[in-house]
């Protein structure tokens, strides 16, 4: 079992959940609205992520939300963006390479998705191609995805985690086994192996993860970013409020990420119009949706966290 890593400070991402209108258009001045919010909380912003249905836009709305992030952030501000080329035709690496271009043209270090065509190739295999595709860039993230969340998604094999890890252009990899165990044995790899390499927790379902040396990129942080920063504010300083805002978090984390969990971005979408921070409760028209009295959890989730936080208020930029 992993031990306590007491006062450390967390790296937080927030995968960005992307709005809509009645419409049915991208609520534009919302999400650009979101995005300062969370900056300005002190977690890192991820755009074009599973939260804003990389799967699902066209190139040019991929485009476009790139363009709406960087506007919204100014031109210095650290954000991340998903590269995603699950069926696309051509060399792996090349379609990698252009779109990992793309991002980083915007200013955003590149987060890349996993593709089905590498499920049965070896580690060796598998690295090599991240290698030539992170070849013209100074920084980029890897991400291993339980299946659960999208058909592509893949978690490796131990080999092929210990050479993602050896390669240079890599800063860290976002994990999201949802499995404990898998995630604690990727923090002793990693400590041994590379130490300034961070692994960034998807384990919505175990957001604890920070305790034990792991940082998070999270879907569930961009339901309330405030709440986030507080929460590891809170486990900087020591401070025993701490455990309750993990507690709040983590039972809506359960809630929102329960079977079927791509339609978490429903969820999310319905907390965050209930707390006033987007228009409607729309998802993408092709995104999994919850049932009618999903707003009613997710009205009575805020009501708690909100109780937590006025025990704990953290202003902007306090971390």
């Amino acid at each position: 079992m992993g031990s306590k890593r007491l006062h450390r400070r967390v790296t937080g991402v927030a995968a960005a959940l992307l709005p809509f209108e009645v419409s049915g258009v991208i609520a534009a001045d919302a999400f650009a609205a979101h995005l300062k919010h969370t900056d300005s909380c002190g977690l890192v912003n991820a755009i074009n992520m599973d939260t804003g249905y990389v799967n699902l836009l066209s190139v040019d709305e991929k485009r476009t939300v790139l363009g709406i992030a960087r506007e919204a952030l100014g031109p210095d501000v650290r954000a991340l963006a998903g590269v995603y080329v699950e069926g696309q035709d051509g060399d792996l690496a090349d379609l990698y390479r252009r779109e990992i271009g793309v991002a980083a043209g915007y200013g955003f270090v590149p987060v890349l998705f996993q593709s089905t065509r590498m499920h049965a190739m070896s580690g060796r295999q598998k690295a090599s191609i991240y290698r030539l595709a992170c070849s013209d860039v100074e920084e980029a993230l890897a991400f291993e995805l339980s299946s659960v969340f999208a058909p592509n998604g893949q978690i490796w094999d131990d080999e092929t985690f210990t050479r993602m890890l050896n390669i240079p252009q890599l800063s860290g990899a976002k994990h999201s086994s949802l499995d404990r165990l898998v995630e604690l044995k990727r923090l002793r790899v990693r400590d041994a192996v590379r130490p300034e390499f961070k692994i960034y927790t998807g384990n919505d379902l175990g957001i604890d993860m920070i305790e034990y040396g792991s940082d998070y990129l999270l879907g569930l942080a961009t339901f309330c970013p405030e709440a986030f920063a507080a929460r590891d504010k809170a486990w900087e300083s020591g401070n025993a409020d701490y455990y309750s805002l993990a507690d709040a978090l983590q039972n809506l984390g359960n809630i929102a990420f329960r079977a079927p969990v791509p339609a978490y971005k429903h969820s999310a979408a319905l907390f965050l119009h209930a707390a006033g921070k987007i228009p409607t409760g729309l998802t993408h028209p092709s995104s999994p949706r919850r049932p009618q009295w999903e707003a009613e959890i997710m009205d009575a989730c805020l009501t708690r966290i909100n109780s937590v936080l006025t025990m704990h208020p953290i202003s902007h930029r306090d971390r």
